[in-house]
């Protein structure tokens, strides 16, 4: 078997004796670089009728031929093979071939050919379709350096050696569909021009396909791997798919640029694999890993929709371009580098870490053991529309926090008018709020667990305001969540319980002026009994008096000098100790119950944000 590195260079001058023919003695042009046929001196294709037809009347089937450098019409070829067929199944069969350099005009038909040795056609070219429908190669299939103009038909070939594609160019389409190559595949560095298929082919030996672009994006769906899988440096424009593909071995996907979509959804990787892709969108649906696998990405829209793993599965955004020795690999057509996950449904997040992601856009419910999720770096989720808002004739303002993609579908079916929350994609029912609020609380309980209190809080937040809003849950329970979330935003919203707590206090301060404070101070009045050598002396207080002065009147600086110290005692549960109407001693009780709730409501959600 001859190596890879001893087929002759492009450039390079044959080293066979050439025809010559239609040489120019005078300029020095060449003529023909076909081999000459043995025992003549001129080719197979400028032979005269009468040698041409002795040499092909002395070929059989299973003839070791050589026609190197030889331009072939489709009439020459027709000629060749009828003089290989077989009688009992009109099959062309040649034993070794080599037609390195040969020229192809029209349609180079070797549908169903059988080679029983090495087929050699680097560098050759075909201006046409090359046509290998069914064939069979028991040896070497070569084809480094060819040129395929047409389509380059593969379906259903056999090749039990190894397939040599190495800076093969294909002008048109390419099928390899269900082929089978039993040895290594080498397509290094071949240039697709258009759509590649290679549905169905089974790799026994492995697959290289470094340094390849396919222009016309590529189908592997269905291929079997049975060796090691190497997709490095590759180019996709368009789509790759991979879908139910299976790797066996070990494979190493990346660096891959794709501006359509990788698809590798229902593939099966059965051993480690670490994927470096740039894509626009990158499909996992159903994709099955048996063992630990990382995908580092840059650009890419990720659904992991129903994906399986056993083991640790890692999902990391890429800051910088990848890397091919000291070169960074190209990304055409890519413009947002950020990595969105779109959806975990189906997901078991107990092995799953996910690193400087987006997932504004993600739909969580359905995912297995949320509560695991491991997020690292920098990541980020969707928040409520800012700003003051209309619904209807009402404002609305919503609480800034982090959001889930599925809250957002949820209220834009019924705050439409309000304008802001985004609704679910085609296809995509609306989930309730008695289905999100479990979501939330596994996140909240993911980021408890990481000792994130802040970005839990967050969390706890939409899990109140799903339950809030949920149909399961008796009415009673949902008004005293209203009433929860209108006071202090469910004890996480300071500002909120420090607004009421002022509002009380203001509002206690004025009664107290108006109906709290006596009109005077009662003082103390002592009556004294003289019996024989001792003094009895009964003391006694009239009731405090109210106010009968005018209104304006009341609201005086020393009426509001006590009225601020009976709040301010009433705040922090301590009796003030001043004369109080009747009105008054109601007033002080009511807020010696709802300050203090509200100081603790402040202090609780000033808590949440700053605990660690």
């Amino acid at each position: 078997m001859t190596s890879a590195r001893t087929f002759p260079p492009m450039l390079q001058p044959p080293d066979w004796p050439q025809c010559g023919h239609g040489a120019n003695l005078t300029t020095g042009a060449g003529g023909c670089h076909g081999i000459q046929v043995p025992s003549h001196t001129a080719c197979l294709a400028h032979l005269n009728e009468t040698d041409r037809a002795g040499y092909l009347a002395g070929l059989a089937p299973g003839t070791d031929i050589d026609h190197r450098g030889t331009p072939f019409t489709e009439d020459l070829l027709s000629e060749l093979l009828t003089a290989l067929r077989e009688p009992a199944t009109g099959t062309p069969h040649f034993g070794r071939a080599r037609f390195e350099r040969a020229v192809f005009e029209g349609t180079g038909g070797f549908d169903g050919a059988d080679f029983s040795g090495s087929a050699w056609f680097d560098q050759a070219n075909f201006s046409g379709d090359a046509q290998f429908r069914k064939a069979k190669f028991g040896e070497d299939a070569r084809f480094a350096d060819a040129t395929i103009s047409g389509r380059a038909w593969f379906t259903r070939s056999e090749i039990r050696g190894e397939a040599w594609f190495h800076r093969a160019k294909f002008g048109g389409d390419a099928d390899f569909y269900m082929a089978k190559i039993e040895r290594l595949a080498r397509f290094a560095e071949a240039h697709f021009s258009r759509e590649s298929r290679f549905v169905g082919v089974t790799f026994s030996g492995g697959a290289w396909f470094p340094g390849v672009q396919f222009d016309g994006g590529a189908e592997f769906a269905g291929a079997v791997f049975s060796g090691s899988a190497r997709f490095i440096r590759v180019q996709f424009t368009g789509d790759a798919v991979f879908a139910m593909a299976e790797f066996e071995r070990n494979a190493k996907m990346g660096p891959i640029a794709c501006t359509g979509t990788l698809n590798l959804s229902e593939a099966a990787f059965r051993s480690a694999v670490t994927i470096e892709a740039a894509a626009a969108t990158v499909l996992c649906r159903r994709t099955q890993w048996d063992s630990t696998a990382a995908l580092r990405l840059r650009y890419a829209s990720v659904d992991l929709t129903d994906a399986v793993w056993e083991y640790p599965v890692s999902v990391a955004a890429r800051s910088r371009p990848f890397l091919w020795g000291a070169e960074e690999v190209a990304e055409p057509g890519l413009t947002d580098p950020h990595v969105r996950i779109m959806s975990l449904r189906g997901v078991d997040a107990a092995h799953l870490v996910l690193t400087g992601v987006d997932l504004s856009d993600c739909r969580f419910a359905g995912t297995l053991r949320l509560d695991q999720l491991r997020l690292e770096g920098r990541y980020t989720f969707t928040f409520p529309p800012s700003g003051l808002r209309w619904h209807g004739m009402r404002p609305v303002r919503w609480t800034q926090r982090r959001a889930l993609a599925e809250e957002h579908h949820w209220r834009s079916t019924r705050f439409v008018d309000a304008g802001g929350w985004r609704p679910a994609p085609a296809g995509e029912d609306a989930l309730e709020p008695a289905e999100l609020a479990p979501v939330y609380r596994q996140l909240r309980k993911s980021f408890e667990d990481s000792k994130h209190e802040p970005g839990a809080a967050d969390f706890y937040y939409g899990e109140m305001e799903m339950r809030r809003h949920a149909d399961d849950i008796p009415w009673v329970e949902r008004a005293l969540l209203t009433i929860y979330w209108a006071l202090s935003g469910y004890g996480l919203r300071a500002s909120r319980a420090m607004g009421w707590l002022l509002a009380s206090m203001f509002a206690t301060v004025l009664m107290m002026m108006l109906w709290g404070l006596p009109q005077d101070d009662p003082r103390s009045i002592g009556i004294g009994v003289i019996t024989d050598r001792s003094i009895t002396m009964t003391m006694d207080t009239p009731d405090p008096v109210n106010p009968t002065e005018p209104w304006h009147e009341r609201l005086s600086t020393d009426r509001f000098e006590g009225s601020l110290r009976v709040v301010i005692n009433s705040v922090i549960f301590r009796a003030s100790g001043q004369n109080l109407t009747t009105a008054g001693t109601y007033i002080e009780m009511a807020s010696r119950i709802t300050e203090p709730v509200l100081l603790g409501l402040a202090i609780l959600a000033i808590r949440g944000r700053v605990k660690r």
